[in-house]
């Protein structure tokens, strides 16, 4: 049996130029994400940090950021939203904690990684708010957590203007999310 990693060991290791997470101690590479992904990851953090940095909410940022949940899980959301009242939590080396909100836009080989084991994990150390984001179906569902589980705050469409929480009084336009369709 193998002895489970820790964050001191995760962060001890070289760069490799390759992005990793700590799940129960074990070492988890992802893949270089695609260039429809990436620019749906963008175009949506500008929208967020415009909306935060304007109100003085709190910090957005995005992957690579650990998101240190414990000694033998750390996570890179795509995007991580803290709010004012969890700024305590930033450091230098990520956030220490659950964030207010994490995004994760799939990727068609992480589906169940991002949707089953990412989703449980943010439960279970109380990130209280979740958007999953499918730029192939063009979709963004909201989630919030509840004492059972997460539920379904909201779920957008197309072209749809997407209003979520945390943020009341933000509008997303979702045509601005999708790339064109690219060639292989």
């Amino acid at each position: 049996m193998r002895t489970p990693l820790t964050y001191a060991d995760y962060a001890a290791l070289p760069d490799d130029s390759n992005r990793y997470e700590l799940i129960d101690g074990a070492l988890v590479r992802m893949p270089t994400p695609g260039l429809g992904h990436q620019r749906t990851v963008l175009a949506l953090a500008r929208i967020l940090a415009d909306h935060v940095d304007l109100r003085s909410l709190g910090t957005v940022a995005i992957s690579p950021v650990d998101v240190i949940l414990s000694d033998v899980k750390t996570v890179q959301p795509d995007i991580v939203f803290t709010a004012n009242d969890r700024q305590h939590q930033l450091r230098k080396r990520g956030i220490v904690g659950p964030p207010t909100l994490v995004v994760e836009v799939l990727s068609p080989e992480r589906l169940e990684h991002d949707l089953e084991v990412k989703r449980e994990i943010y439960f279970r150390f109380g990130v209280p708010h979740y958007w999953i984001v499918d730029p192939e179906q063009r979709t963004l569902e909201g989630l919030y957590s509840e004492a059972d589980g997460y539920r379904r705050d909201a779920a957008f469409s197309g072209n749809d203007a997407a209003a979520l929480r945390p943020f009341p009084d933000l509008v997303i336009p979702l045509g601005m999310l999708w790339s064109p369709e690219l060639p292989d």
